[in-house]
């Protein structure tokens, strides 16, 4: 049996609407073999399908399928760490998980650019499948056939504060409150701070990340969808964040602080208490550069 560590991920970015998306250290596990029945067991008691609606699954067998085997059953023990439907790119990471087992298990058959092109067409978009398969930050853009990524390493001092409320926003519902068509003037000032967001990310120009995660895409309509968002954003920068953006399609709030504020996640805790929020949970990341790694 082989065992697969998959990590959580932050998509958007604030801009990036679709394009941007980093990994976290902040991991899904999946033991996996090949079997004649389908037998899928939750080893930390998460709910999840035992039967062909597996997501693992369906992306294990639709790899079956590109290589032209069939794909009898599957043995799946799941140690679901990240939360799901709460914009830390839970979906994917099963998808990834299935897609680099059945890989595995098969030789290694298809490359990496075949496994970032079918994730983002079972996905639909490759902001949370990209850096689940590759680590670090990537940037992507899907034709609808093809992922045309790029991906860096990201090794700064910087922490990344997941703000985890206790409720759950599906994708679908996120996704409805978008408006179908935007201005001009919007277009270029999102393009202008998804650019922005990358280049001082990555030469260290921290202090540029505040205007780069402001985005008209999608930000805006996502908060009515997220109780308190907008007092989180607030005690974030109160404390000394440097951004703070939904991450996904949320409801998680992602706050980014310099690695020397080294208390900014326990100021947070001890302020959405305060503040009545004790249903959100606070966890302290850092970025992820290795991506879905097989650890045996």
């Amino acid at each position: 049996m082989i065992r697969l560590q998959i990590p959580a991920t932050s998509a958007n970015l604030g801009a990036g609407f679709d394009a941007l998306g980093l990994a976290l250290q902040y991991y899904n596990y999946v033991e996996m073999e090949e079997s004649d029945t389908i037998d899928i067991t939750s080893a930390d008691g998460t709910p999840v399908p035992t039967d062909e609606r597996n997501m693992i699954y369906i992306a294990a067998k639709d790899l079956f399928q590109v290589c032209g085997r069939t794909l009898h059953g599957l043995k799946l023990v799941q140690t679901n760490n990240i939360p799901m439907t709460r914009g830390l790119g839970s979906s994917s990471a099963c998808i990834v998980a299935g897609l680099v087992g059945a890989n595995h298990l098969l030789g290694n058959p298809l490359q990496q650019d075949d496994l970032v092109d079918l994730a983002a067409q079972i996905e639909g978009h490759p902001d949370n499948t990209a850096p689940a398969l590759l680590g670090g930050i990537v940037t992507a853009v899907f034709d609808g056939r093809r992922v045309h990524w790029v991906k860096q390493e990201v090794y700064t001092k910087l922490r990344f504060v997941a703000m985890i409320p206790d409720f759950e926003l599906k994708t679908e519902k996120a996704r409805a409150c978008l408006p179908t068509e935007i201005s001009h003037k919007d277009a270029v000032y999102n393009l202008s701070r998804a650019a922005l967001f990358s280049a001082s990310l990555l030469t260290g120009k921290f202090e540029n990340l505040r205007t780069a995660v402001h985005d008209k895409l999608h930000q805006p309509y996502r908060m009515a969808l997220i109780p308190h968002a907008r007092e989180v954003f607030d005690i974030a920068y109160a404390h000394g964040a440097y951004a703070a953006y939904i991450s996904g399609a949320g409801p998680t709030v992602m706050a980014i602080a310099d690695e020397e504020n080294q208390y900014f996640a326990g100021k947070m805790r001890f302020s959405l208490d305060n503040a009545g929020l004790n249903g959100w949970q606070v966890h302290d990341l850092k970025i992820d550069n290795a991506g879905c790694v097989l650890l045996g």
